[in-house]
């Protein structure tokens, strides 16, 4: 048996949590395989190292004086060196990092820090080995994660009965340079180790007791999910539930190894399990999830023109711009093409321009005000007119329904609302959904 556990930036935030996931790895035996996040925020308006590594940078590609951020990195590392009795030198790894960086500012590199040097002083306080995640995943040039030839290297590295420590959130490129996972990537590091290993469970500690049905800043104490399938999990990490990366799933989900996410401040509490097979989930809806801040862009076609040839002529356009499609909802001579805001807000207007240049295109309109909520759960498609009461709840609040879409597998609602309306919209859902049906 090998657990791989992957422990959060708020789990190594200080010397009181390492000695916490101290506690937690010697409780038990299979945890042998640890991946550590960079350090992260004592209290609310604390600082996480990586932001202050991302800051740095800016700070030296501007050429302006960075030497509060270093000290500041320094004296947080320097305390839980101190507070623990450890022999790491900090002072000394510091200034490692910053001869290589006035060499050259490599930005990937001094981010990737954060994570190792947390490594080496939690390698330290539990007497196990420090692998460096440079030596272990391997990166291409175009920055996509050479899953092969990283199963390679930690098969060649890591034997199952080791006792290791790794850095999460980096690799390295064939050319040695640092590579980074994106920002939450020490959750992925963990599953690619978890895969690699063939382990038996990847655990995921964090400073929530696993994954709640809503988000807890618009449902007070929402129930939290005790069993969840990955299609229902990547659905609502895709659509706004933040607890694990999105892209762990990948590596775990054809070996079918589970993963548990547990809360280091609460390690009694169950927690959240996350499986392939449909484990006894006795709700309707999984969970309730969604974003604010998307476009539509409307288009309407000729009336004879073939929709197919068009619609597949104006999709190429949001290739060309790099911009992702969330949803196309269509009617028999229109279709809305749905987008983040963020993905295209400073170039909406050329996308526009190329769309009404599309032949057999009569008119193009956009609206900017839209929010996406996601109802998740595998119970709903066993459960005939479901869709009937979300318009009913929804249109007794006075919400009117701007767009909705569901696959054949009836996994997840996809609703549409106006932006003002997304947390009333959650709230009548939850409620009635939910609250009323336990």
């Amino acid at each position: 048996m090998l657990t791989v556990c992957k422990f959060g930036g708020s789990s190594v935030s200080d010397s009181s949590q390492l000695s916490k996931v101290k506690n937690i790895i010697m409780s038990n035996d299979t945890r042998r395989v640890i991946v550590t996040s960079a350090i992260g925020k004592r209290f609310k308006e604390d600082n996480k190292i990586t932001d202050l590594l991302y800051l740095l940078a800016a700070h030296i590609r501007y050429g302006v004086n960075g030497d509060h951020i270093w000290n500041e990195i320094e004296s947080r590392y320097e305390k839980i060196k101190t507070d623990l009795s450890l022999s790491l030198d900090i002072h000394k790894e510091i200034e490692l990092i910053r001869n290589n960086i006035n060499l050259r500012l490599d930005e990937a590199y001094l981010v990737s820090r954060g994570e190792y040097l947390s490594a080496k002083l939690l390698a330290e306080y539990l007497g196990y080995r420090f692998i460096d995640a440079a030596d272990l995943f391997c990166f291409e040039y175009d920055g996509k994660i050479n899953l092969e030839k990283s199963y390679e290297k930690i098969n060649q590295n890591i034997d199952r009965k080791s006792r290791i420590v790794v850095p999460g959130f980096y690799g390295r490129k064939p050319n040695g340079n640092i590579a980074l996972f994106s920002r939450g990537g020490s959750d992925i590091t963990g599953s690619i180790l978890a895969r690699g290993l063939d382990a038996s469970k990847y655990e995921n500690w964090t400073d929530v007791s696993g994954i709640l049905m809503c988000d807890p800043k618009i449902i007070s104490n929402p129930l939290r999910v005790t069993n969840i399938n990955y299609d229902e999990l990547r659905e609502m990490s895709y659509m706004g539930a933040s607890v694990i990366h999105e892209s762990t799933l990948i590596p775990l989900k054809d070996k079918e190894i589970p993963i548990h996410i547990l809360n280091t401040n609460h390690p009694q509490d169950g927690g959240t399990i996350i499986s392939k097979s449909n484990l006894e989930n006795s709700h309707l809806i999984t969970g309730i999830t969604g974003k604010k801040g998307y476009y539509t862009i409307t288009v309407v076609k000729d009336l004879s023109a073939p929709k197919v040839k068009v619609l597949a002529d104006c999709l190429k356009i949001f290739d060309e711009y790099n911009v992702t499609v969330e949803h196309v909802p269509t009617s028999i001579d229109s279709f809305s093409i749905v987008v983040e805001q963020n993905s295209i807000a400073d170039k909406v207007y050329e996308v526009i321009g190329k769309i009404n240049s599309v032949n057999d295109v009569v008119e193009v309109s956009l609206d900017t005000d839209l929010a996406l909520i996601a109802l998740i759960g595998r119970n709903m498609a066993t459960k005939p007119g479901i869709s009937g009461k979300i318009f009913t709840i929804l249109g007794n609040a006075g919400i009117n329904i701007k767009m909705i879409a569901q696959g054949t597998k009836e996994l997840t609602i996809i609703l549409g609302v106006n932006n003002n309306h997304f947390e009333k919209s959650i709230e009548e859902l939850y409620n009635k959904l939910v609250i009323e049906n336990i």
